[in-house]
């Protein structure tokens, strides 16, 4: 151990004396950078000609541009830093967008989007910030629990790595899961209700290690080189999200330079990346976007670093592209894609004798008594062409596949009195593959500046081949779980209608069809949500949705051996369901600070449940991030999930930012005994505070930034181990009669990072350094029993890690 920690430190001097070398460099870059984009109406999308856009943060002279008959503009000369762009167009309401980070490295395209305005002569017009104001997402139908975010967020946030699940863990109702992956809970739901879709299309989990029935993984597979303006949901979404009760990651990819070759080379926690984007044709405007990235841990196996989780190095790829090609008349056919897969050998059996013997000794990652090998792949692939069919209506057509393929073999150790590994024998043995192919129609319909009708249709057909053994080899026995080759169909529609009264007044309101082949059930959700501006800084908005998610297919197939043969017990388990209410109050206290305050209920009805009286049920299988082997299940549980939320954020003005968020919750379910207890989930609060300074320093003004997170989040409650089961079983056995009774300490842990950005000629050098667990608080994530040693052991969250990071733009 002391080996591998002098290993780590020497790297950590390397990286250091390369970022000083790195900033105590002088030299004369680039001082200004090109700003382009294309400025389009909000529902029909149609390209707005004679849009006028101001840069109008430079003391200098007034810059600007209006946009072509495509609706694009360019403004050269711009000044490196951040910008401040004005946005106005008659017969539409004016943006700002302020902050805008210009560097020399890339050059700037914005997609703009402007609203109508429906303002009578009496009425003072309320403008609102469709970029930088989080609650106005690229789907103007969620005006309540929602909020949009970019690839600055990902960035910026301490802590947050570029993945947009754990910068979302920093938002009002959100917990993360785990600090070793980055499945969220939103609300006290359980991670597996959240839906993620990529273009438009529903996708499968898009995270490296990422098992068939979770949502969130170690690493993400979304490359935040490649995101665009992406919309995060919590509660009460639009007709349009279907499958889902917890809520909904929209994540948009950005085009590629269309007039400029770009390039990105990048090193840090996520992996060595590299990446390049632009032109396939300049005069036809089409274009492509392409990153790739290889695990930094498995590099440093590969030049003899041991630097993994517990000893154990995780190796991944993966590649995210787009490619784009302008069609006439204002078309777009897209071609777009992820592709990864990922494997850890966590081998018990190569874990130090002197951890061994030290007292409690636990490892999150993996288990001494062990050796497991497990291996993933995903793949996502879609192309879509969209048009505008009038001057009213736009539509859009996707196709999509995407797979998932996961493979498990675990061992059990044999050991000695002197603790040598004397004999491995089969423990278990899983695959868990899928194929899904997706047909997506979306169309919109401005009938005038107040009113607008969205409709869409998806059909997902899944193809699954799933086996799950376990086998015991002190009795020559083995228990198959899952054993089936099977496919079924979700088909959903939906429609939902907007309508402005006034620009402070706005009603919205539809209805989200959902069929699934396996069961036969259908059902019809009615959503809606109304806004008024009560002032120009201040709006009260209610919404309600029903919402419904199909049970995962291997709880579907979860199967019994009997003496006349298999029997799926759980094959006609219907829909969850799950009816959402909420109020919003939003106060802009001043141009750059905002107060949101948002209440909600949730009522969960129809939850898998035990046939059989106990504790059970499937609100909480998504704690252990694994599948439930559970059979002879019905509909009838319940949940209930409710709380307040306060938002503080102060926009980035100024040079610094602040972010505080404050969640107060109570999440309970009852299973098939109806006693009521507390969900995995409820850990009754959680309270975030973010903020960041940056400074201009040298003589050629560089920027450097300081970034600090603080959480704390109350105790989880865990179910207690019946020792004396357990050591009887020689495993684990828990006290389910007491089921997540036992409340924990609380959750605390603060982040620190900080970030140098140096502009050369025509390119840009970013460094920074995570330091997550500052303190190296201890968190208590689980507890378990270990039988070679005879005791409870408890394992613990992430400790302090430093995450170094280099990225490069030209």
């Amino acid at each position: 151990m002391k080996e591998k920690l002098g290993k780590k430190n020497q790297l950590w001097v390397i990286a250091l004396v390369f970022v000083v070398s790195i900033i105590s460099s002088d030299g004369f870059g680039q001082t200004t950078q090109t700003v382009r984009g294309k400025v389009i109406d909000e529902v029909s999308r149609t390209p707005l000609i004679g849009v006028t856009i101001q840069v109008i943060s430079t003391t200098e002279k007034v810059m600007g541009a209006t946009t072509d008959v495509e609706g694009n503009f360019a403004i050269t000369n711009v000044p490196l830093g951040r910008q401040t762009l004005k946005i106005s167009y008659m017969g539409y309401e004016p943006q700002t967008i302020p902050n805008t980070v210009v560097t020399a490295g890339k050059e700037l395209v914005l997609n703009i989007s402007l609203t109508e305005s429906v303002s009578q002569l009496d009425e003072v017009v309320v403008t609102y910030n469709s970029r930088e104001d989080k609650t106005a997402t690229n789907n103007d139908l969620a005006l309540v629990s929602s909020r949009s975010f970019n690839l600055d967020d990902t960035k910026r946030y301490a802590g947050a790595l570029g993945d947009p699940s754990r910068m979302a863990a920093n938002f009002a109702g959100v917990v993360g899961g785990n600090d070793s992956r980055n499945d969220i809970v939103v609300r006290g739901n359980s991670p597996t209700g959240m839906l993620w879709q990529l273009e438009g299309l529903n996708i499968p989990n898009p995270n490296h290690f990422g098992a068939l029935n979770s949502t969130g993984g170690p690493v993400t597979m979304l490359n935040s080189n490649n995101l665009d303006k992406s919309d995060f949901m919590t509660s009460a979404f639009p007709a349009q999200y279907g499958n889902a009760i917890a809520g909904v990651f929209d994540i948009k990819l950005k085009d590629g330079n269309n007039q400029k070759l770009e390039k990105v080379a990048q090193i840090g926690f996520n992996g060595f990346e590299l990446g390049m984007e632009g032109p396939l044709s300049k005069s036809k405007g089409s274009s492509f976007i392409v990153n790739y990235r290889y695990s930094t841990l498995g590099v440093f196996q590969k030049l003899g670093i041991e630097f993994g989780t517990g000893g154990n190095t995780p190796n991944y790829q993966d590649l995210n592209y787009k490619f784009s090609f302008p069609t006439k008349n204002n078309g777009k056919l897209t071609f777009f894609g992820i592709l990864g897969n990922s494997s850890i050998e966590l081998l018990g059996s190569k874990i130090d004798k002197t951890e061994l013997r030290k007292p409690n000794n636990t490892d999150l990652y993996g288990d001494e008594n062990q050796d497991s090998y497990p291996t993933y792949g995903t793949t996502i692939n879609g192309v879509s062409f969209e048009k505008k069919i009038s001057q009213k209506t736009f539509a859009k057509f996707t196709l999509g596949y995407s797979s998932t393929n996961e493979k498990f073999t675990s061992d059990s150790l044999a050991r000695n009195s002197d603790l040598d590994v004397t004999g491995k024998f089969k423990r278990a043995e899983a695959k868990f593959n899928t194929g899904k192919t997706s047909f997506v129609f979306y169309t919109r319909t401005k009938f005038d500046s107040k009113n607008s009708l969205t409709s869409g249709l998806y059909v997902d057909y899944t193809n699954f081949d799933l086996y799950n053994i376990d086998y015991f080899a002190n009795v020559n026995k083995d228990s198959v779980r899952v054993n089936i080759n099977e496919s079924n169909v979700i088909s959903q529609a939906y429609s939902q209608w907007k309508h402005r009264f006034s620009n402070r007044l706005s009603f919205s309101a539809g209805a989200h069809l959902q069929n699934y082949s396996l069961n036969g059930q259908t059902v019809v959700e009615p959503r809606g949500n109304f806004t008024y501006q009560i002032s120009g800084t201040k709006s009260l908005s209610l919404g309600y949705g029903l919402h419904h998610q199909a049970p995962s297919v291997y709880t579907s197939y979860a199967q019994t051996k009997t003496p006349t043969g298999i029997v799926y017990s759980n094959k006609d388990l219907e829909f969850i369901e799950s009816n959402h209410y909420v109020i919003t109050y939003d106060w802009n206290l001043t141009e750059n600070l905002r107060l949101k305050a948002e209440g909600y209920y949730q009522a969960l009805s129809n939850v898998p449940v035990e046939r059989s009286l106990s504790s059970f049920s499937s609100i909480n299988t998504g704690v252990s991030f694994g599948p439930s082997d559970k059979v002879n299940l019905v509909n009838k549980g319940t949940g209930t999930n409710y709380g307040v939320e306060l938002t503080l954020e102060r926009f980035f003005s100024k040079g610094y930012y602040f972010l505080i968020t404050t969640s107060l919750f109570d999440s309970k379910y009852k299973g098939s005994d109806n006693i009521e207890r507390n969900t995995a989930y409820n850990t009754q609060y959680v309270f975030n505070t973010l903020m960041g300074k940056e400074f201009r320093v040298g003589r050629n003004r560089n920027f450097l930034s300081f970034n600090l997170k603080v959480t704390s989040i109350g105790g989880r409650y865990l179910t207690p181990l019946n020792f004396a089961a357990s050591q009887v079983k020689g495993q684990a056995v828990y006290n389910e009669s007491k089921a997540f009774s036992e409340k924990q300490t609380p959750y605390f842990r603060s982040d620190f990072r900080i970030a140098y950005r140096k502009e050369y000629t025509k390119s840009t050098l970013e460094i920074a350094l995570d330091l997550q667990n500052v303190s190296g608080n201890q968190n208590i994530f689980s507890q378990t029993y270990n039988p070679r040693t005879n005791a409870i052991v408890n394992q613990y969250q992430q400790g302090f890690f430093p995450v170094p990071s280099v990225r490069y733009t030209f």
